[in-house]
């Protein structure tokens, strides 16, 4: 069935159809603090150089934070992450109570048990639309090749068959 553009909620679904992976991306803000929130929209742009992107909502109350950010880590969801990507995707006062992690690049925290994770500089920052997009340099990356990642399609987890 067709829809029309600006049929927004169809658009949603339409784009839903696409399966992803799942990761957290995190920095520390300028007060030295943890932050960090889930995401889909990670992709590779480019191996020489090694780059990265991935988008954030403009209303985002971190999207200042992640701007001026010298790094940040991209954490790749393993198949029993969900827990972990659901608390980033909610907004608890404290996504990161209780939660142990390790210090990456420009202090970006890094989880255990991640298919992959990639500590990144910002390169360059573009508005687009109604999300902003960061294009980030690998710096450091590392990767447990026998986890199954945690997917999102339409709209809810899956997993590979």
């Amino acid at each position: 069935m067709t829809q029309q553009q600006t049929d927004t909620r169809a658009l949603r679904n339409a784009l839903g159809r696409f399966a992803t992976g799942v990761a957290i991306v995190t920095a520390i803000d300028p007060d030295g603090q943890p932050i960090g929130l889930t995401v889909n929209s990670f992709s590779a742009v480019s191996l020489e150089p090694a780059l990265v992107l991935w988008c954030l909502d403009n209303n985002s109350h971190n999207l200042s934070c992640f701007r001026n950010a010298t790094h940040h880590a991209i954490n790749i969801l393993s198949v029993d992450q969900e827990d972990l990507s659901n608390r980033f995707a909610t907004w608890p006062v404290d996504r990161f109570a209780g939660l142990q992690w390790q210090t990456g690049a420009g202090g970006a925290p890094l989880f255990d048990g991640c298919c992959a994770t990639f500590e990144v500089a910002n390169e360059t920052i573009h508005a687009a639309g109604d999300h902003t997009i960061f294009v980030s340099r690998v710096e450091k990356f590392s990767e447990i090749a026998d986890l199954a990642p945690l997917l999102f399609h339409a709209g809810q987890y899956a997993r590979l068959a």
